[in-house]
């Protein structure tokens, strides 16, 4: 007869303790250690793949992985090229956010291919799966649907089917019956991921999980969820806008910059391919908006940054954003404040982009504190102009990288002045575009305002 104990694992990381702890003494967090009983088994695990010796890695074969579409342009580029029999893709998101809508346009379409896919859905009836299928044109004959929680049982439809896609809504949802800790707890996340891993592997399947979030927007489970994934994808984009941005967290199979966009319909999610136009502004050269040229993978976006400043009376003053880092903000608040002797500090300071998309890279440094200088100032801009360049703590302006394909993109899309680090003008200098563009090349931060910012003719 297996022998039983009590143990107290943190519902945030997967830590464990022998008794109760207000707090996590590994991740820090309050209350989340909850009481499980873990029945000590034997754990040897079989292997369920083919045994293999060991080789010189010059040997190992390199021919390409053999991919399979998505049926969705932007979802195949952020997966690299498409789908790769055997792997395992982890998708998360807020809820709503269009997580079972996508995956279910992926099965319609994989399976009106001559591939058979079969959706698990944990959280909701077979009836309710057919019903959102009739409305985004989901139906397929190679398309099964099974509401199951149950691993073995989900294990042995597997087996039977035999598909090609496997759907897994969602991990939280779906249990072990060796294991008495309730469903969405770490030991039932971490030991279904693995069994599905293990199931992926052997039989060559290409399987989707789809994950929940915490209220603080961070994938909920246990750390090894992502470590035994092949990919992690995550949806953006506030839940009553029209768009969805799926960022890559991780791929090893494609490059983890890379992000698709989305515009949420009637009919599900259609893909968005000239993404620029959706993050431009409705009405140009307003104070305290800039023009980004920001890069994605291999993406050059274009995306309005809007930033407010207010005097206040009360202290600390107020710094708000939910598209850009807090502490980027607060340092390019320092240099202005230091070395172009902006009275800022006492003001509240409100920051955001255009739908909500999040940036983050040192090319904002620039075209941020251009925008924060222009609300603080109430100053306009220089019309028709696009910005971009790292911003030093000494107010020296640093080259960036893909400066290239930023100005081309701001080309593209009719942008007449272009602001950008010196080290990066004889790159871009020689570019054989249709437009007629007027390049600026500046040393620091305060030459940039002074760009930006003309002062107008009485």
């Amino acid at each position: 007869m297996s022998k039983k104990k009590t143990k107290y694992i943190c519902q945030e990381c997967g830590a464990e303790s022998v008794k109760w702890l207000g707090r996590c003494p590994t991740c820090g967090k309050w209350n989340t250690l909850v009481e499980e009983v873990v029945e000590e088994v034997n754990t040897k695990h079989a292997l369920t793949t083919a045994y293999e010796i060991p080789r010189r890695i010059a040997e190992v074969d390199l021919t390409e992985l053999p991919r399979f579409s998505t049926g969705s342009g932007e979802l195949n580029r952020v997966l690299g090229g498409g789908l790769i029999p055997g792997s395992i893709i982890l998708i998360a998101g807020d809820p709503g956010v269009g997580k079972s809508s996508l995956t279910l346009a992926v099965c319609a379409y994989v399976a009106r291919n001559s591939r058979r896919v079969l959706y698990v859905t944990g959280e909701e009836s077979s009836r309710q799966i057919r019903m959102r299928a009739e409305r985004l044109n989901a139906l397929a004959d190679e398309l099964f649907i099974c509401a199951e929680n149950n691993f073995e049982r989900i294990t042995q439809h597997v087996d039977k089917i035999s598909p090609e896609l496997l759907i897994v809504d969602s991990i939280q949802t779906i249990y072990k019956s060796d294991i008495e800790s309730a469903p969405g707890s770490v030991s039932q996340v971490r030991e279904c991921s693995a069994g599905l891993m293990r199931l992926s592997k052997s039989n060559g399947v290409t399987t989707f999980i789809i994950g929940h979030v915490t209220k603080d927007g961070n994938l909920a489970g246990p750390r090894v969820l992502e470590h035994i994934v092949d990919t992690v994808l995550f949806f953006e984009g506030e839940r009553n806008a029209d768009f969805r941005v799926l960022r890559a967290i991780k791929n090893r199979f494609g490059a983890t910059s890379e992000i698709g966009l989305f515009e949420m319909r009637d009919t599900g999610l259609v893909d968005v391919p000239d993404a620029s136009k959706l993050f431009l502004p409705e009405k140009a050269d307003d104070i305290g908006s800039v023009i980004v040229p920001t890069v994605e993978g291999t993406r050059p976006l274009l995306v309005e940054v809007q930033a407010l400043v207010a005097p206040t009376p009360f202290m600390p003053p107020r710094r708000t954003s939910d598209s850009v880092d807090i502490k980027r903000i607060q340092l390019l608040l320092a240099v202005l404040e230091k070395r172009i002797h902006l009275s800022i500090g006492s003001c509240d300071v409100y920051v955001k982009t255009a739908g909500g998309i999040k940036i983050d890279e040192p090319a904002t440094d620039l075209p941020l504190s251009i925008a924060l200088a222009s609300s603080f100032a109430n100053r306009k801009l220089l019309p028709q102009c696009a910005i971009f360049g790292e911003v030093g703590l000494s107010g020296e302006v640093r080259a960036v990288s893909k400066a290239r394909q930023r100005v081309e993109e701001s080309a593209r899309m009719g942008f007449e002045n272009i602001i950008l680090p010196k080290k990066n003008f004889a790159e871009v200098s020689k570019l054989n575009t249709s437009a007629k563009l007027n390049l600026f090349p500046v040393e620091s931060l305060r030459d940039a305002i002074k760009t930006a910012m003309p002062r107008e003719s009485s």
